[in-house]
């Protein structure tokens, strides 16, 4: 049974894998605008500036890139319960643990894939320094002054051998909404993509064509405008920060991206997809064929394949 809309309040923070600590908080802090909010050893735990919680990026030194954990709020103490037992009841249970700063118990599982989920309700709202304090009382921190500022992490692109098996995990026991898919000729699902909010996407799934299990995309940041991509693209070129591609569009979900890598070895999307929501609450979902993917992105750019998502930026 599709769980209740609603139970999963949004996307907390995602865990990404380095094996350059140093460099990657020095990326994320200098190019993004990120501040560092704690370390507790090999971890490092950084906050975007309208981010009301803790942390929205933890970085954890490894010999490898990945993803580590992805962190859903839940909406209340009953909705974290039912996801728990939904979970379980599915033959999917996990296991408590509280390991992470200015967050209660979290419930950490897995999709299908391997990918580790944690769910949680408790949260202690950020409260900035002197030296962070915003003029707006609205407002958890003031806007950083260097680099591109971004205000948001935005969503996470997992990469999967089942895509629908994934997207499925996501609908039928944490309460996500399909928006946008891909499907291939041979009816195979290729992409999917998944809201827990009015944003158009939160989660996607994309088809690993290697049939490797729990690997990761890209996650995203959201910046205001597309002007603040462009930046992005001006202050990648000045600092030596790898392009992947872009500035350019998405036709699926229509997001203008940037494409970069971390010197970790993650993609990283820039994005601007602030104006586009999905108020209906009969939204159908859009499936977009094989033909059609086959024009690329919009305005005709190539779109950006798998194989590149190993952990080491592609030769330019």
């Amino acid at each position: 049974m599709t769980p209740p809309l609603g139970d999963i309040a949004h996307v907390g923070h995602a865990q990404l894998f380095t094996p350059d600590l140093d460099a990657s908080v020095a990326f994320f802090t200098d190019y993004l605008g990120l501040t560092v909010n704690g370390q507790d050893g090999d971890t490092v735990y950084l906050r975007t500036y309208d981010d009301y919680e803790h942390h929205s990026l933890v970085l954890t030194a490894r010999d490898r890139p990945g993803l580590g954990r992805l962190a859903l709020r839940a909406a209340g103490e009953e909705a974290l319960r039912r996801r728990v037992a939904a979970l379980e009841a599915a033959g999917r249970p996990g296991r408590w643990a509280e390991d992470e700063p200015g967050l209660g118990k979290l419930y950490l599982t897995a999709d299908p894939d391997g990918h580790e989920h944690a769910l949680y309700w408790e949260s202690e709202h950020y409260r900035a320094p002197d030296e962070l304090k915003p003029a707006l009382k609205n407002q958890p921190q003031a806007r950083p002054n260097r680099g591109v500022g971004v205000r948001r992490l935005d969503h996470v692109n997992f990469l999967a051998a089942d895509v629908l098996a994934n997207a499925e995990f996501q609908e039928q026991l944490l309460g996500a909404r399909p928006t946008e898919q891909i499907r291939l000729d041979s009816g195979r699902i290729a992409a999917r993509w998944l809201t827990f909010t009015d944003k158009s996407y939160d989660v996607v799934y994309t088809e690993d064509w290697t049939g490797s299990s729990g690997r990761l995309h890209h996650i995203a940041f959201a910046a205001d405008t597309r002007e603040d991509i462009l930046r992005a693209a001006d202050l990648a070129i000045d600092t030596g920060v790898f392009i992947e591609t872009g500035p350019h569009k998405h036709a699926i979900q229509q997001t203008f991206f940037l494409y970069v890598y971390e010197p970790g070895g993650n993609r990283i999307e820039l994005c601007n997809p602030l104006t586009r929501l999905v108020l209906a609450p009969d939204w159908p979902l859009i499936t977009w064929t094989e033909a059609e993917r086959a024009k690329g992105q919009a305005w005709g750019l190539r779109t950006i394949e798998s194989f590149h998502t190993h952990g080491t930026p592609p030769v330019a």
